[in-house]
């Protein structure tokens, strides 16, 4: 059985500030954070105070396999300090708590969307 998954990631970096878009899609495993997790270390990389603001697509996400699920904490207890501002944009409920729960590990303001438009205005307000 073969299933589509995997994380599409973007980055723009203009001086000490920093936009990600991150895609979600199907049920994300170990193997798509050891891919995910260099890249967000490549754009944080020489930046002593980033400002990070994320854009989080989850409208084809379905969830995490165990092990990735445990990677996904870690990686927010590791980097969570740095963001400034996490849009998710979903479709479900789940995702709706999920982004409540993902503001326990993220200094700065986690907001939950079902418009896109909105969520990346909210992103690049001042």
């Amino acid at each position: 059985m073969s299933y589509v998954h995997g994380i599409h990631f973007e980055v723009e970096r203009l001086e000490g500030s920093i936009f990600m878009e991150l895609k979600a899609v199907g049920t994300l495993t170990h193997a798509d954070y050891e891919k995910i997790t260099p890249l967000i270390e490549d754009a944080l990389e020489g930046i002593e105070n980033p400002i990070v603001n994320l854009y989080f697509d989850g409208t084809d996400f379905e969830g995490w396999d165990l092990h990735a699920a445990w990677d996904d904490l870690k990686l927010g207890l590791r980097f969570g300090k740095k963001f400034n501002k996490v849009a998710i944009y979903g479709n479900q409920h789940w995702q709706e708590v999920m982004s409540k729960v993902g503001g326990w590990f993220v200094s700065g303001e986690v907001r939950f969307f079902e418009d896109s438009l909105e969520a990346i205005s909210w992103l690049r307000e001042e």
